[in-house]
């Protein structure tokens, strides 16, 4: 882990800086959440942090999750599935 120490003699190294940095892959959905590759740390408007280790994270932007601030699809629209036709010729 960088800025840590892995040497028996506790030198420590360096931290990449911004530059030098991975960047981080988001994918925004105008229809649904924000995509991004993972591991994330979100903080909320109350100071909280939100962590998540999998490798792609579904981060809410409408605030109707459940699992706020994951995506858990409320967003999506909801609808009945079309009732079956009543058979008219019952045997």
């Amino acid at each position: 882990m960088p800025g840590t120490s892995d040497s028996p003699t506790g030198a420590s190294t360096p931290r990449p800086s911004p530059a030098q940095a991975p960047a981080r892959r988001v994918s925004v959905d105008a229809q649904g959440p924000v995509l991004v590759e993972g591991p994330v740390e979100i903080t909320l408007d109350d100071g909280t942090v939100a962590r998540s280790d999998r490798f792609v994270v579904a981060v809410c932007t409408c605030r109707r999750s459940r699992a706020y601030p994951w995506c858990d699809t409320s967003h999506r629209r909801r609808e009945r599935a079309a009732a079956p036709p009543e058979d008219r010729n019952p045997r």
